[in-house]
């Protein structure tokens, strides 16, 4: 089993930027592919973008094409979503996610392992 623990959420200025981290412990990094998720209260959890196990291969939703950026340090048992040019409606609850494949999947079932969440608010 893995631990995965978000941090780096906040309030910030449409327009500005964050950076998400997600340190996992607890089994090789390395061995998971790995996915950040949005969710508003009510809604369905969404992807945001996902990264495959080498980190050669990468997923981003439509909606922060060319905004946000995933990557990954096996080093550090980090993953990273570099968020700028932020829009009120990026305002979410975010989640790190793992599956232990190689390849990343765009689908919130196909992740066995989850963080707790990080808030992200964007001001208009």
């Amino acid at each position: 089993q893995v631990q995965l623990v978000e941090s780096g959420g906040g309030l910030v200025q449409a327009g500005g930027s964050l950076r998400l981290s997600c340190a996992a412990s607890g089994r090789t990094f390395s061995n998971y592919a790995m996915g950040w998720f949005r969710q508003a209260p009510g809604k369905e959890r969404e992807l945001v973008a996902a990264i495959s196990r080498s980190g050669s291969i990468t997923y981003d939703a439509d909606s922060v094409k060319g905004r946000f950026t995933l990557s990954r340090d096996n080093a550090k048992n980090t993953v990273y979503l570099q968020m700028n040019s932020l829009k009120p409606e990026d305002t979410d609850v975010y989640y790190c996610a793992g599956r232990p494949f190689t390849n990343p999947a765009r689908v919130a079932e196909s992740y066995d392992y989850w963080g707790q969440g990080t808030q992200v608010t964007v001001a208009s």
